[in-house]
């Protein structure tokens, strides 16, 4: 089934993997464990990294017991930094066409997707790494309390 929302990847395994890291609070996290976490190529995941290292969010270490980590605080780091480190800069909607090509004096999405687009910017500039993997750890906490 077709998904009206689509979210890259890239910038999913991105985010991801920064609210790893933003919850591990000593330590590197090599990319082979970020993957068996997500479920993902190591090589995908070693390659996203890379992104988060050139842009400064993160730091490398390598070698047998290297790794990543946070290169700045968690609470320093917004989602919307993450998701612009790996896709770049992100613009604001407009037309679904990318020029109108309908005619009409109005948009018969009737500027939802400016709208949509505004809330997720909004969302993606407000969350926080740190938040994030609090609310991560007390649902891990709250999981191994009532196991199924």
């Amino acid at each position: 089934m077709p998904k009206l929302v689509r979210f890259p990847e890239a910038a999913s395994l991105g985010i991801h993997a920064a609210v790893i890291l933003a919850g591990r609070h000593n330590g590197l996290v090599s990319a082979r464990d970020i993957a068996k976490r997500l479920d993902a190529s190591a090589a995908h995941v070693a390659k996203v990294m890379q992104r988060l290292v050139h842009a400064g969010l993160v730091a490398s270490t390598r070698g047998p017991k290297g790794g990543f980590t946070l290169a700045r605080p968690a609470g320093d780091v917004s989602l919307l930094a993450v998701y612009e480190a790996i896709e770049g800069a992100v613009e604001p909607a407009r037309c679904v066409f990318g020029t109108p090509v309908c005619g009409r004096k109005t948009c018969v999405f009737r500027g939802v997707t400016e709208e949509l687009d505004a809330r997720f910017r909004a969302y993606l500039a407000n969350a926080v790494l740190s938040d994030l993997a609090e609310e991560q750890e007390t649902a891990n906490v709250g999981a191994a309390d009532h196991p199924d």
